[in-house]
């Protein structure tokens, strides 16, 4: 006998429930694996992203506690360095976004109708460490430091914050800097470097000595003896050129000085600078 042909449809919707239910029991499944590893994702992703932050991190500072100079002086004199005409250029070469240099991008530039000669990151590089790494700097007297670039973005480093040690490093913190216009202490929002408003003369103290370092200048000087005759109530403003070749030409400085009768490097003339300021300071 041949069975009526509704009742076999209904054991069929009968039976795709059931494999209905298994596929829904499924899918349930796989999206909490796809959650899981998701999450396992975004925790990698968290760690790559703060590689370059862990750069700017201090030794030993635990996540909530404030970074602050390892010596507080007070109201002792003390200095600021503005570095002047920086090169630091972002361009798009290929699908990223890079800071200039002579090095890796000659090609590029040669392309664009412009001198590798005249994109030297690696100076301002230099620079930083020379002044971040001096006595002078760990005993608290450094007060600031001002960089201005070639295109005229001005940023402010903090005493305070750790330069990364390779330029590769270096080279990614300024990327990240000039497209996010600050980059933050790892631990707390501490700004350590930040863009600010030119001109830089509104944050420099009223009472300082704002002194410029030129090659070309006449008034040949030995630093110590020249530091030494400053009052010692007396805030010091040295404006270094950043760039390969040239001259800076600030209007809000009070004197041009040359420190040696070659040309210096940037990093040589404020290794110099420092060394006679610690001197006059009694910085051990």
């Amino acid at each position: 006998m041949v069975r009526p042909y509704g009742k076999g449809h209904k054991r069929r919707k009968k039976g795709e429930r059931y494999d209905k239910e298994e596929e829904e029991v499924e899918d349930e499944q796989i999206q909490e694996e796809k959650t899981d590893s998701e999450t396992e994702m975004s925790a990698r992703d968290g760690e790559e992203k703060t590689e370059e932050e862990k750069e700017m991190q201090l030794p030993g500072v635990e996540e909530g506690i404030p970074i602050v100079p390892s010596h507080q002086t007070g109201k002792k004199p003390g200095v600021i360095f503005v570095l002047e005409k920086a090169s630091l250029e972002v361009a798009k070469v290929g699908k990223n976004y890079q800071i200039l240099n002579s090095e890796e991008h000659a090609n590029f530039l040669r392309r664009n109708k412009k001198n590798p000669a005249d994109y030297r990151p690696d100076i301002i590089y230099q620079a930083l460490l020379s002044i971040l790494d001096s006595p002078l700097n760990k005993a608290g007297r450094l007060r600031a430091v001002y960089v201005k670039t070639n295109k005229g973005v001005l940023f402010e480093v903090k005493p305070h914050v750790r330069i990364p040690r390779t330029y590769k490093r270096f080279a990614g913190i300024m990327l990240q800097l000039l497209q996010k216009l600050s980059i933050t202490a790892v631990g707390n929002r501490e700004k350590l470097l930040r863009v600010i408003k030119n001109p830089v003369t509104q944050y420099l103290p009223l009472n300082s000595l704002k002194i410029g370092f030129s090659h070309s200048s006449e008034k040949l000087v030995q630093m110590e003896k020249y530091v030494a005759g400053v009052g010692d109530e007396t805030d010091l403003v040295f404006v270094v050129g950043a760039m390969s070749h040239g001259k800076i030409e600030c209007d809000y400085v009070d004197d041009f000085i040359s420190v040696s009768e070659y040309p210096l490097s940037a990093a040589w003339c404020i290794a110099r600078v420092c060394e006679a300021v610690s001197k006059k300071w009694r910085v051990p």
